[in-house]
């Protein structure tokens, strides 16, 4: 069971969690927070649940998730600045918190995959999926939704990237509370950050990012891209260098050929 104790005592932040909400279930973390008949409006509110029955990742895959084993949570957030900034630099913050979170706390290294996973000897530790509400062309909300694998010890079926658990790398349990906490301190740094200079972000989160460099097939729908990925532009979408030039990708998985 999650100790709200502990939790708080680590918890160092202004705004990011300070409107905390738990579930024991729930259809999914990202859907509640978005539903409007639910009435969550305040900038930093954190929807944890210990278990999603539609938890899903890019594309609408299935996230699984053991009850009360890992870390599914979403943060809102509707501060006008930081949504006038590319949702790229939201959604490489938060991967950027998750991985800084991990090798703060256990000194376990980690890796970055665009667009939004952290890896762990290139198995998949953690996901991050973004949706928003729009009024015109401008976002009113944005929800960022964490899938952090913490102490399952068990993944049946199949998968595109093949995942872990902070237990398996770690190899022993470790504390969800304390982790949840460390993660949501630094997401609260690094949005600050964005607001001052988001370019630091995507050079903090390249320097995480091992792909860069390397021969790589990409992966929308049914249609493959191949090439080197050669950079990310200002906004953080993909230069794919190919035979024809430079191509800017928006979208799609990325697998290094």
């Amino acid at each position: 069971m999650f100790s709200f104790e502990i939790f708080d005592i680590k918890l160092n932040t202004d705004f990011i969690g300070r409107n905390f909400i738990y579930a024991e279930e729930i259809d999914s973390t990202n859907s509640a927070l978005l539903d409007k008949s639910n009435n969550i409006n305040t900038n930093g509110s954190v929807f944890l649940a210990e278990m999603q029955t539609a938890g899903r990742g890019r594309k609408d895959r299935i996230w699984e998730s053991n009850k009360e084993q890992n870390l599914t949570f979403s943060i809102m957030i509707t501060d006008k600045a930081l949504l006038k900034k590319s949702i790229n630099f939201i959604n490489f913050g938060a991967a950027l918190a998750v991985s800084s979170a991990i090798e703060n706390l256990y000194q376990i290294k980690t890796e970055l995959k665009w667009p939004n996973d952290v890896l762990i000897n290139s198995k998949k530790i953690s996901g991050i999926l973004l949706e928003s509400i729009s009024s015109g062309n401008s976002i009113t909300k944005l929800v960022v939704g964490f899938g952090v694998n913490v102490n399952q010890s068990a993944f049946p079926g199949e998968y595109n990237i093949h995942p872990t658990s902070l237990r398996f790398e770690a190899g022993h349990e470790v504390s969800r509370e304390g982790l949840l906490a460390e993660i949501l301190n630094l997401f609260e740094e690094i949005l600050i950050k964005i607001k001052e200079n988001p370019s630091n972000i995507l050079k903090d989160w390249k320097n995480r990012c091992r792909m860069i460099g390397e021969k790589i097939s990409i992966t929308e729908d049914n249609n493959v891209k191949y090439g080197i990925f050669d950079d990310l532009d200002d906004e953080g979408y993909l230069l794919l260098r190919t035979k024809d030039g430079m191509e800017k990708i928006h979208f799609g998985d990325v697998t290094i050929s």
